[in-house]
């Protein structure tokens, strides 16, 4: 949460970006106006943060829990109070799938 605010803050994703393994899956579902989007990989996942880069940052809602492999983070926007779940899955160190469903 902190590097993600870190990053929109300065405008550079390159810290996040280094936490995903080289095949990491990144989803976003109901994403308002959009649907579901899917990048598979890291060049696929810098290519959207660089196309539409996050501007705005968030905050945790409940405390994040563990949940089978994954690790579930509650948050909402600081701008307009929305919220969402991440869903972060980490494999040898690195990250290598998030899921952002947006409620």
């Amino acid at each position: 949460m902190a590097l993600f605010n870190e990053c929109v803050s300065n405008g550079d994703f390159s810290a996040l970006l280094a936490e995903f393994a080289p095949d990491a899956v990144v989803k976003f579902e109901n994403v308002p106006g959009a649907g579901t989007l899917e990048f598979q990989g890291l060049r696929a996942i810098t290519k959207a943060y660089e196309r539409q880069p996050p501007d705005d940052k968030i905050d945790l809602t409940t405390e994040a829990f563990e949940d089978g492999e994954s690790i579930v983070v509650p948050f909402a926007w600081r701008a307009d109070g929305s919220t969402g779940v991440m869903r972060l899955t980490y494999a040898d160190g690195r990250l290598a799938q998030m899921v952002v469903i947006f409620d």
